[in-house]
């Protein structure tokens, strides 16, 4: 039997893979990480790697302008009109771009905004950016107050002041510990402290007495072995500490302390930090999923 070689029994044309060329701006008037995390949400669910770019602070018509000069000359010289996620409380600055571009406007605030006005019965105050204020912001200070905590308290620097801390990391070195720390401090204003499980703390066979009064805060991360020697080579190469069969054993001895120790873990092989910071939430400070 031959097989149905039609178009409709063939898989979507992945662009990363035929070398198709695509782009994707983010436009905002403020920093654009708005439209560039809720866009990439999106673009997530197709099979491209488009490239990106981002422009931020795009607060008068001259700078929309611009870059409406700058999405049709990229969709003359692609073929193909590009993907424009906007985020523009300016309704002058929208016009030119929805008005001008040759691109695929995705107006991510109106198309939000608008429902949520006519369903509250009220108008929204169209501030551009996260804050009005951020030195009268208490969520901005508390977020710094994290950042620099966990900058303090990173990769064991520190055991003072854990008494405050919302989250102790623990794992074997380069198992994702710090940036997970930082994106808690920097996205939840979370104070996560980190330690890294070393060769003593296995043979004593218990979690350091530093750490033992605060069990009930600590999280653990894990990793695949050969994916920890891969990342500790980059940094030391052919050392004893990147070997694998070390990796092994560390990882193994690692997981078998948290175990005993009965703190939750996790690998953190195949999960990103927004995934492992989720569930750390989850399990340790579930308020603070809530706003």
């Amino acid at each position: 039997m031959i097989a149905d070689m039609s178009d409709a029994s063939l898989p979507p044309t992945d662009p990363a893979t035929t070398g198709l060329r695509c782009t994707v701006f983010f436009v905002s008037d403020g920093t654009g990480i708005t439209a560039e995390t809720f866009g990439n949400s999106i673009l997530s669910q197709f099979a491209i790697k488009p490239r990106h770019v981002r422009r931020p602070f795009i607060d008068s018509t001259d700078k929309a302008h611009q870059v409406v000069r700058e999405i049709n000359h990229t969709a003359e010289v692609e073929g193909r009109r590009p993907v424009v996620f906007v985020t523009l409380v300016n309704p002058e600055i929208l016009a030119v771009v929805k008005e001008r571009s040759h691109g695929l406007v995705m107006d991510m605030f109106n198309t939000f905004i608008e429902p949520l006005e006519a369903e509250f019965g009220i108008t929204s105050n169209h501030r551009i950016g996260r804050f009005s204020d951020v030195s009268t912001s208490q969520e901005y200070t508390d977020r710094i107050e994290a950042i620099n905590f966990a900058l303090a308290h990173d990769d064991g620097q520190s055991t003072k002041s854990l008494a405050e801390a919302d989250v102790i990391l623990v794992g074997v070195s380069r198992s994702g510990k710090t940036p997970t720390s930082l994106y808690l401090a920097m996205q939840h204003g979370i104070k996560a402290a980190n330690y890294p499980l070393i060769p003593e703390d296995f043979e004593r066979g218990r979690i350091p007495d530093s750490l033992a009064s605060f069990k009930a805060k600590c999280f653990g991360l894990t990793i695949d072995p050969d994916r920890l020697a891969r990342i500790r080579n980059e940094r030391r190469p052919n050392s004893k500490y990147a070997s694998i069969e070390n990796c092994r054993w560390e990882v193994k001895a690692g997981e078998t302390m948290m175990k005993k120790e009965g703190i939750a873990w996790l690998s953190s092989t195949h999960k990103s930090i927004e995934e492992i910071a989720t569930t750390i939430l989850r399990d340790l400070r579930p308020d603070r999923l809530m706003y």
